[in-house]
C-alpha cells in the first residue's frame, strides 16, 4: 500500500476543517468569518487542503431510515490471503455497501451495509458477500440505532 505522507496542518487549517466537517455547504466567506481570516486567505487554505488530499470531497449526510434504508449491519469478512485487490473492487460495486475498511484482528474486512429491509440485507450477505471468491467467513452485527457523532 503506498505511503501517504501527512500534510502539516496548523491551527487555522484545523479550524477550517472543523467548520467544513460541521457543514460542508458553508461558503468560503462564512468559513473566513468563523475562523477570523480574510476570504482570500480562507480560499487559498481550502484550495491547499483540497489539492493535498486533506479534504477529499464535500458531501451530504443522509438519514438512512428516512431515505428508506431501514435495515443496517456491520458485516465482517475473513478473506483469503491474496484476495483483497480483486475483492475490494467487487465490494465497491455493491450499492448497499456504504463503507469498506481493511482491518487487523480477528477478521480482515468490515463493511457497513444498508438495505431497504431485512430481506435486502439478507440478499446482500447470503447471495452476494458469501458467494464472492476469496470470502471465507462472514459475521453480521445488526444495527438497532445509529447515532451521529457530530
Amino acid at each position: 500500500m503506498p505511503e501517504h505522507p501527512a500534510v502539516p496542518l496548523d491551527e487555522v487549517d484545523r479550524r477550517i476543517i472543523a467548520e467544513l466537517v460541521g457543514d460542508g455547504r458553508l461558503s468560503v466567506t462564512t468559513v473566513a468569518e468563523r475562523v477570523h481570516i480574510s476570504r482570500a486567505h480562507a480560499y487559498s487554505r481550502i484550495s491547499r487542503l483540497t489539492s493535498t488530499g486533506v479534504l477529499t470531497r464535500f458531501t451530504a449526510l443522509v438519514d438512512p431510515v428516512k431515505a428508506g434504508l431501514k435495515s443496517s449491519a456491520y458485516v465482517t469478512l475473513k478473506v483469503s490471503q491474496h484476495a483483497w485487490r480483486e475483492l475490494k473492487e467487487a465490494l465497491r460495486a455493491i450499492p448497499e455497501v456504504e463503507h469498506i475498511a481493511l482491518v487487523g484482528g480477528d477478521f480482515d474486512v468490515i463493511l457497513l451495509v444498508r438495505a431497504e429491509d431485512n430481506a435486502g440485507l439478507r440478499r446482500v450477505i447470503f447471495d452476494q458477500l458469501q458467494s464472492m471468491p476469496g470470502v471465507q467467513d462472514t459475521q453480521t452485527f445488526l444495527i438497532f440505532e445509529d447515532l451521529d457523532n457530530r
